[in-house]
């Protein structure tokens, strides 16, 4: 899985730095919105990754400021899952997948998703 996840990276990159999502239609749109109108937590990532690899934060963090202020969590989790640093920090590997990190991750993505939609 790793492999492949490698593989399709650059790909990735290439396709969200080179096409927006706000304007191309090869993008997909956001079910959940499709149907109720509102935003679901994810929408705007698209929007959010094109303009950050385009170097433009205050536009990604306007599409999805959760998804930018993840970022660093993500890689952090990557790092320690599948590029050995939990075998050096064994402990903080047993706090950032513990049940509690979990639950505040959890907690914030819903907060996010009622935020948006309230103001």
């Amino acid at each position: 899985m790793v492999i492949t996840l490698l593989l399709l990276l650059p790909v990735m990159l290439f396709l969200f730095y080179s096409f927006d999502p706000a304007t191309d239609p090869f993008f997909p749109f956001c079910p959940f919105r499709a149907v109720t109108g509102l935003e679901c937590p994810g929408c705007g990532s698209q929007r959010a990754i094109h303009s950050l690899l385009h170097l433009r934060l205050g536009d990604a963090l306007a599409y999805n400021a959760l998804l930018v202020a993840a970022l660093p969590y993500i890689f952090l989790g990557i790092w320690l899952e599948w590029l050995g640093g939990g075998k050096r920090f064994p402990r903080l590997k047993h706090f950032f997948f513990g049940r509690w990190s979990a639950l505040a991750v959890l907690l914030l993505v819903l907060l996010f998703w009622v935020g948006r939609n309230i103001f």
